[in-house]
């Protein structure tokens, strides 16, 4: 097969687990198996099709309805399903076959579902967490960023907002961040090592304020406004896994002799 039929391969791959983190966004708020019962409608309750499960094009076909009673489903179920394909393709075109391959897909695949349940019910799921740390930690036995440094930035990733939660909490005894965002930014650092893990730190917190400043300015929230932050960690560390390392190298050259 040609490299271009190998990225076509990935793509639809990706459409089918993106299928499937659609029923992990929808069932595990809920504390409901992802493997049973069968995807039905969640208002009619009829189970679907086959051809109704095709990833991207039951969807425009059906034009994002129930065939039976019409409810709409939702466009978060194709964005997901277009974002893992897109996802897929891109991580086979830029790292090939490889363990670093299967490292950024399971990476990406948490990161998916962490950002689309924390948008929509402000809940990181420990069953993502956790074993997304353990992950990360094996992983990095057979490539990068290396044990070492998959230790470490796991300890620095939880460390530090937990320490930022302490502080907020002693300072004015109410909380400002979840154990969740904690968890989940120790699973980062098990995937992308220390350095890129602060790297998404700062994205997060940049782009959570600059976020927050407009809802303010809207009318919308105010300084006490709860944005989901871990949405904000999936985005810094989706980017910090893909172009954190030359951003970090280029920021550095300012500080060198």
């Amino acid at each position: 097969m040609s490299e271009p039929a190998f990225v076509a391969l990935a793509a639809l791959v990706g459409a089918f687990i993106g299928s499937f983190l659609n029923v992990c966004i929808y069932r595990l708020p809920r504390g409901t198996s992802v493997v049973w019962p069968a995807s039905a409608c969640p208002r009619c309750g009829r189970a679907l099709s086959w051809f109704e499960n095709v990833p991207i094009v039951a969807y425009l076909v059906l034009r994002g309805r129930c065939r039976s009673c019409s409810e709409p489903y939702g466009l978060r179920y194709v964005v997901v399903e277009v974002v893992t394909a897109l996802m897929f393709a891109l991580a086979w075109w830029q790292y090939g076959p490889g363990m670093l391959l299967a490292s950024r897909l399971v990476f990406g695949c948490a990161l998916i579902v962490l950002f689309a349940i924390d948008l929509e019910h402000h809940l990181l799921p420990n069953v993502i967490t956790l074993p997304g740390i353990a992950a990360g930690l094996m992983l990095s036995l057979f490539t990068e960023p290396g044990w070492r440094a998959a230790v470490v930035g796991a300890a620095v990733g939880g460390g530090v907002l937990y320490a930022i939660a302490a502080v907020y909490y002693w300072a004015r005894r109410e909380e400002g961040l979840g154990m969740g965002d904690v968890k989940m930014l120790a699973m980062i650092g098990a995937f992308l090592g220390w350095p890129l893990t602060l790297v998404t730190l700062v994205m997060a917190s940049f782009a959570g304020s600059i976020v927050g400043l407009f809802l303010i300015v809207l009318g919308r929230g105010d300084m006490k406004y709860a944005l989901p932050f871990g949405t904000f960690l999936a985005m810094g560390a989706a980017l910090a896994a893909t172009t954190g390392q030359p951003l970090l190298d280029w920021y550095l050259t300012y500080w060198r002799p």
